[in-house]
């Protein structure tokens, strides 16, 4: 056996406990020996035999302090055996590709598009176990919210503060969102285990988005793509006035209608290995299933080995030892044994 660590060395101090208990003890015998002298001498103590024994009581208090130690020890969780261990964890590379523009306001999902999407962002940032995970917001530019991180809390931190005025410049480049991704987010070491989540109403100004797809196959990178709203008959995008008023988004004079582009989300989806097109549109999207069904069973890479150190744990050795502790003071006895009709010592 070598060195003795503690896991919980903080609740060493319950040791503490043992010694203030002794300390009571030893003053409670003192304070029965005062009362007793008060009924009779110190010659007739010696005399007269009592019916308890000061020895089992003495071997009674040593057994409860011993099990009360051993407890605070295994409280401390002691562990030796010292062993070298590598831990290897692996995973995938996830970037979530919100649309924050203004066409994601439109309220064909509750509260609105953008609001949903980001719920069930949510919903599948609670299933993650090992992926890193990155956050890119886009509208007419695109900006990183949050680079490839396994802290998810601080994922979750930069998402709930996600608005369409989280990227200045208004409009819809699909295609340079995607390039910005591929260029200043992903690395160019592996051409695997990446995975774009590209949520958005699919609208584009122009952006080259399919090539852009295209470009994101050839590193490798999955599209998944959620396509959000009304692909029929549109929605009107909700603005407020200077007076706080519900009004409508318009353009010449004319109200701004929003659709879904599903061909064109469909074919970047397809354009990439694996990739898949799913056409929410007015319904509802568990996202957390998504990444259940399509990443999290997906192939993943090691991401890092990490040689640690780790000790057997012996806190059971100690609760043992309490509980025999404490079971053989229970049948212990404080009465002497009556022997002759006097009584006498004994076990």
């Amino acid at each position: 056996m070598n060195s003795i660590h503690f896991y919980r060395l903080d609740m060493l101090f319950c040791l503490v406990l043992p010694l203030l208990l002794a300390g009571f003890f030893v003053y409670a015998a003192r304070k029965r020996r005062a009362a007793l002298r008060q009924f009779m001498s110190e010659e007739m103590l010696r005399r007269t035999s009592l019916p308890v024994s000061a020895g089992r009581r003495a071997w009674k208090v040593v057994l409860l302090l011993l099990a009360l130690t051993c407890l605070a020890v295994a409280l401390a969780r002691p562990a030796w055996n010292r062993k070298e261990v590598v831990v290897k964890r692996s995973g995938r590379d996830v970037v979530f590709l919100l649309d924050v523009s203004k066409s994601m306001l439109a309220e064909d999902l509750v509260p609105n598009r953008l609001e949903h999407a980001k719920l069930a962002i949510m919903d599948a940032v609670d299933r993650l176990q090992g992926d890193r995970v990155g956050l890119v917001v886009f509208a007419g530019s695109a900006v990183v919210k949050c680079p490839l991180t396994l802290d998810y809390g601080f994922f979750r931190m930069a998402l709930e503060g996600v608005g369409t005025d989280a990227v200045s410049r208004g409009g819809t480049l699909l295609g340079d969102a995607l390039r910005m991704v591929l260029r200043d987010v992903f690395d160019n070491q592996e051409k695997e285990y990446k995975d774009v989540i590209l949520i958005t109403d699919g609208e584009d100004h122009e952006s080259a988005p399919l090539p852009a797809a295209e470009s994101a196959a050839e590193r490798g990178v999955r599209l998944i793509i959620i396509g959000l709203g009304d692909e029929k008959e549109g929605q009107r995008i909700p603005v407020l006035d200077e007076q706080g008023r519900k009004t409508f988004l318009k353009y010449k004079g004319q109200e701004v209608w929003t659709k879904l582009d599903a061909n064109t989300l469909r074919a970047m989806a397809k354009a990439t290995p694996g990739g898949r097109y799913l056409p929410v549109a007015t319904g509802v999207i568990n996202l957390g299933q998504v990444y259940q069904d399509l990443i999290r069973s997906a192939d993943k890479k090691e991401l890092e080995a990490k040689s640690t150190e780790q000790y057997e744990e012996k806190f059971q050795i100690f609760l043992a030892v309490a509980f025999c502790l404490l079971v053989l003071e229970g049948v212990l006895g404080e009465r002497k044994v009556m022997e002759g009709g006097s009584w006498a010592n004994g076990v």
